[in-house]
């Protein structure tokens, strides 16, 4: 995995190539006995019920007994097969019941990470795990993009002044068509990507997650606190959350 400290000058360093070595199965749980199932307020799902936290997005019962958070990157490709293997499900079986609430923090590996990141925070808390989700729906279009894209320019825009610097990315690397195809308009997402904070709020948190949880790859998994080891597929985070009470 690149070094997160590393990511701001070192953004494109692998750029022909998109390397995705940091993605890695990440993942173990917890055992507990049933827990109770919670009606969502009337006329809604608890999937549906979202608000942004310090690290990303959080939906479901914020009383859930329990809380799992996937660390994950937008570039990783074992993000996106969890994504279209168990989002889905992981909503209805696990989210909807009011037993468990889902925090995504995305996880930076590269500049791209950066720019969607930040472009899908942007969308608001209702928007960003359905707009994530189609991302990763879609990610070897995307990737296609980036890689079909002028290197040169996307380097000369990691030159430029912070404020310049990732809506010019963004255009340089195709996300600025990749993303107004999914609704999210231009001038949102210059808007968006001019603001330095709000484009390297995710490196600090990556840096301070990344040191908290000492994550390895994504996606990596943490319920009630405790990293889930060789939880990378849906098929291990659901029986987890089963051997927790989900059930």
């Amino acid at each position: 995995m690149p070094t997160p400290s590393k990511l701001r000058i070192t953004a494109l360093s692998a750029f022909s190539a998109l390397a995705l070595a940091g993605c890695d199965a990440g993942g173990g749980g917890a055992s507990g006995d049933a827990v109770a199932k919670v009606t969502a307020p009337a006329g809604q799902k608890w999937s549906e019920v979202a608000s942004a936290t310090q690290d990303g997005v959080v939906i479901g019962n914020p009383d859930a007994p329990l809380k799992l958070v996937e660390f994950a990157s937008p570039t990783c490709s074992h993000c996106a097969t969890f994504s279209v293997e168990g989002s889905s499900a992981l909503k209805s079986e696990f989210v909807d019941s009011g037993q468990v609430s889902v925090e995504i923090r995305p996880f930076m590996l590269n500049a791209i990470d950066l720019v969607v990141a930040s472009i899908v925070n942007c969308a608001g808390p209702e928007r960003f795990m359905p707009l994530l989700d189609n991302v990763y729906a879609t990610q070897a279009d995307m990737i296609a993009g980036v890689q079909s894209a002028d290197q040169t320019a996307a380097n000369a825009a990691m030159q430029l002044p912070e404020a310049q610097r990732f809506p010019a990315l963004a255009r340089a690397l195709k996300l600025d068509t990749f993303f107004a195809a999914r609704g999210v308009p231009a001038a949102e997402i210059d808007r968006c990507l001019a603001d330095p904070a709000a484009v390297n709020r995710w490196q600090e948190s990556t840096e301070r997650n990344q040191t908290a949880f000492e994550i390895t790859g994504t996606p990596t998994f943490v319920l009630n606190g405790e990293v889930m080891t060789g939880a990378g597929t849906w098929e291990a985070v659901r029986d987890g959350l089963r051997a927790a009470g989900a059930r």
